[in-house]
């Protein structure tokens, strides 16, 4: 595996940072790529994003992880929606258009916030293979009321959740009950005892390395479906 840095131009002079993760014997043109955003709290050097990036690189696929402009400038409030999406979009255009990477087929995604604008992107009709969304943010915390589920009907790629069951802000059986109403094929896997970011418990005597382990494990069996 190799990294390679890149620099994405926004427009208006603006540009944020990506890293593209090469697999081993990597030829352009052969490989599908991920795309992967960070959370709201976090950025693209996120321990998290950095393994799945990784991860998934070494088993085989291209990957990229970027900043949101709000990151990139050193900020803590998350941009507005439009501008989020904005970014993600030029990112998925810059990783298309990258003759070194020559990707048959793109699948998008991320933690949390990263993971739903990645929904926003699919929803409003971008040329997809698929969603890996990593902990998605169902609903705020304690607000189960407050459901970010009306765009997810509009997808019709496929789409594999990461759910905690200690999740604060993703209630399971809602998740469940959203998955029902959708129409693009989904696959749902649980991470025992995990809460949004895949902590679990010491009680369960479980390193973080195993519960990555799987994260990966069902990441690749999946894609390797959706993207043969």
């Amino acid at each position: 595996m190799s990294l390679h840095r890149r620099t994405i131009p926004l427009g208006d002079g603006q540009s944020v940072s990506a890293i593209v993760a090469l697999p081993e014997n990597f030829k352009p043109g052969h490989t599908a790529a991920v795309v992967l955003a960070h959370g709201a709290g976090n950025d693209m050097q996120s321990p998290f994003i950095s393994a799945v990036h990784e991860g998934l690189a070494a088993r085989g696929y291209v990957t990229v992880k970027f900043n949101f402009p709000y990151k990139e400038r050193g900020g803590r409030a998350p941009d507005r929606t439009p501008v989020l999406e904005a970014c993600y979009r030029s990112v998925l255009d810059a990783v298309r258009a990258d003759r070194d990477i020559a990707a048959p087929r793109i699948v998008v995604g991320g933690k949390s916030l990263g993971g739903r604008m990645a929904s926003h992107l699919a929803a409003q009709g971008a040329d997809v293979a698929g969603l890996l969304l990593l902990g998605y943010p169902l609903h705020p915390a304690g607000q189960p009321h407050k459901l970010r589920v009306a765009h997810l009907e509009q997808i019709r790629a496929p789409m594999l959740f990461f759910a905690g069951t200690r999740d604060a802000l993703c209630t399971l059986d809602l998740l469940r009950e959203t998955i029902k109403r959708l129409h693009a094929p989904v696959d749902l896997h649980i991470i025992e005892g995990g809460d949004h970011s895949f902590n679990v418990p010491k009680s369960m005597h479980r390193e973080p390395a195993a519960v990555m382990d799987e994260i990966l494990a069902a990441s690749t069996d999946w894609l390797a479906r959706i993207v043969a």
